[in-house]
């Protein structure tokens, strides 16, 4: 920009309301989509889905904890959300350097939250095991690609598809 002129450069944009976006959205859809999914093939409360959750840290008497349990579920939940968006904006260069398409991409970072979820999180956690069943297994993997991988793909390629790539800034 000359000297002379009067125009103000612009301010770099705060990556930081997108990334809590993305959580938020990755977060409702995931614990609505896992709370059908619990409900439809068990036909039980699916205030049990955010106790489990909640297992995590408070072990089995998170079981009997009631909403409250429930509660520390829903908050857990939507901070594993907000991990995950913002791990994605970290490595969203990375994986669009090598893959060059959103939905492609949210497929596989679908794929690695549940990888990383199974096999790095959960078992280390007071949480209790869950058996192995391929038909599970499947149906988390559909639920975590479509209700968190793509949705928050979408929402931080769309970032950094209107802000340009030079600034990566919160």
């Amino acid at each position: 920009m000359p000297p002379h002129s009067t125009a103000t450069p612009e301010k770099p944009r705060n990556a930081f309301p997108t990334i809590i976006f993305a959580g938020l959205t990755a977060g409702f859809l995931d614990g609505v989509a896992a709370s059908l999914h619990y409900f439809i093939s068990t036909g039980n409360n699916p205030t049990k889905v955010f106790q489990y959750i909640a297992s995590a840290v408070f072990g089995k008497s998170a079981f009997s904890g009631g909403l409250g349990m429930a509660g520390w579920g829903i908050v857990f939940h939507f901070i594993i959300a907000m991990a995950f968006a913002w791990l994605f904006y970290l490595i969203y260069s990375i994986f669009f350097r090598f893959l060059k398409n959103k939905l492609i991409i949210g497929i596989v970072f679908g794929l690695m939250v549940w990888v990383i979820m199974n096999l790095a999180v959960v078992p280390f956690t007071k949480a209790p095991p869950i058996p192995f069943q391929i038909q599970g297994a499947i149906i988390n993997m559909l639920i975590l690609i479509f209700m968190v991988g793509l949705p928050i793909s979408l929402i931080i390629h769309w970032y950094f598809a209107t802000k340009g790539k030079a600034d990566r800034s919160f």
